[in-house]
């Protein structure tokens, strides 16, 4: 940024950052310790509301040496107490307030009167939680309670089969721009293993030529709308389960076992697993890297790249636990889109769309599923494609400052990084 207007983003990024931070974080968030040996007993977890109903408080109880009177005060903020019945022999001061507070001379009388105390929240909100305090005698003590609505599950209707129906679980996509050859061999070498599976294609091209067959869907984009508009547009015409991202030059062999990358979505906790890509050299890349974010203060975050993995995973040992694979992977549909492809990017983009799922995506590779890549390597007797010509000067123009410049405003804006480490 110039000097004169790197205040002034400043600014403008700390007020989105606290925008954000309102809509993120919620009392559960908070870090609650408990006092050691306090006599008021009352869950630490797992208390939840949906918006606007009621529950009762499981848990509370007070445990303490003999007392001419025992009491308890309760007090929410985003609800109202109350008790579900009434106890002989204790007092409730508060009822369907937000302060509520039980006294009795008898202990068991009072922590029978907690079995029935209620929780009702009165301000909506989706999703959000509720800190409640608890305390007696020089005693104080918190827990939260959940207010949300539930997750709807997105289920996805598979006929039964023997072993898995890819066609109707997984789809192909991929962006082209301009290398029609490339697409078409890279499709071809689809249809030997795959032939009913469907391909999706976003197309920016300028003069943009059919792609025709059975089980493909081409969609034209604006001319040069970009690399990562282009995914979003293919993501968003997913109807299966899972989604295969490949490049329009990867050309499918008999180690590109989409099965195997199935197998580890629907028999773990992953939300995409990636593979390898194998050069014409037989040099084979999976790009697995771990990135942490170290906290920066008002400045900034600073955000750590490290080459490497976490761990193998359990019952498949030829694959890993990652923050970061190649541009070769298969993934929940619905996670993809959730998290979504930055269209400021539009000639190149990788990493950046794993910074932006960091935390939401739960990342593995796989080495055993092997994808070619078309060879670089030009021949001199071979035939120069005008439009590979053509792909460069968009692909790589003379100068790259203005997309450095942008990925690092990106990073330095959105993400809220002061800094890059690897």
């Amino acid at each position: 940024f110039n000097p004169e207007e790197l205040e002034a983003v400043k600014r403008r990024r700390q007020e989105e950052y606290q925008r954000f931070l309102q809509r993120s974080q919620s009392p559960a968030d908070v870090l609650i310790i408990a006092k050691p040996n306090a006599p008021l007993g009352y869950p630490t977890q797992g208390v939840e509301v949906r918006p606007l109903k009621t529950i009762v408080i499981p848990g509370l109880s007070l445990q303490t040496p003999f007392m001419e009177l025992y009491r308890v005060n309760l007090t929410a903020s985003l609800g109202c107490l109350d008790v579900a019945a009434e106890v002989a022999g204790v007092k409730v001061e508060g009822e369907g307030g937000t302060h509520l507070s039980l006294s009795s001379s008898q202990l068991d009388n009072l922590n029978r009167q907690l079995q029935f105390l209620t929780y009702t929240n009165t301000v909506f909100h989706p999703n959000t939680a509720d800190t409640v305090q608890f305390e007696t005698d020089g005693h104080r003590a918190q827990f939260t309670v959940k207010i949300r609505h539930p997750l709807i599950p997105k289920l996805y209707d598979v006929k039964s089969q023997s072993g898995y129906n890819i066609s109707a679980l997984v789809t192909i996509a991929t962006k082209t721009f301009l290398r029609y050859g490339k697409l078409r061999e890279m499709i071809d070498s689809v249809r030997k293993y795959y032939p009913d599976v469907t391909i999706i294609v976003a197309d920016d091209s300028d003069k943009p030529e059919k792609i025709q067959g059975a089980f493909i869907e081409h969609y034209i984009m604006p001319f040069r709308k970009g690399w990562f508009a282009g995914r979003n547009l293919a993501v968003s015409q997913t109807k299966t389960k899972y989604l295969l991202w490949v490049d329009d030059d990867f050309i499918f062999t008999g180690d590109t076992k989409i099965e195997k990358m199935v197998d580890v979505l629907e028999r773990t906790t992953l939300d995409m697993v990636g593979g390898s890509v194998r050069e014409v050299t037989r040099f084979t890349a999976t790009y697995r890297h771990q990135l942490s974010v170290e906290a920066g203060g008002k400045e900034g975050d600073c955000l750590e790249i490290r080459k490497g993995y976490y761990h193998t995973l359990e019952g498949f040992p030829n694959c890993v636990v990652a923050d970061a694979i190649i541009n070769f992977f298969l993934a929940r549909t619905e996670k993809i889109q959730e998290v979504g492809f930055d269209p400021h990017l539009s000639r190149w983009g990788h990493l950046e769309f794993f910074v932006d799922g960091l935390g939401r995506l739960h990342v593995g590779s796989c080495s055993d599923v092997i994808v070619d890549h078309a060879s670089k390597i030009k021949l001199p007797w071979t035939r120069t494609d005008k439009s590979e010509i053509l792909y460069k000067t968009f692909r790589y123009p003379q100068s790259s400052e203005d997309g450095q410049s942008l990925q690092s405003r990106l990073f330095f804006f959105k993400n809220r990084l002061r800094c890059i480490k690897s």
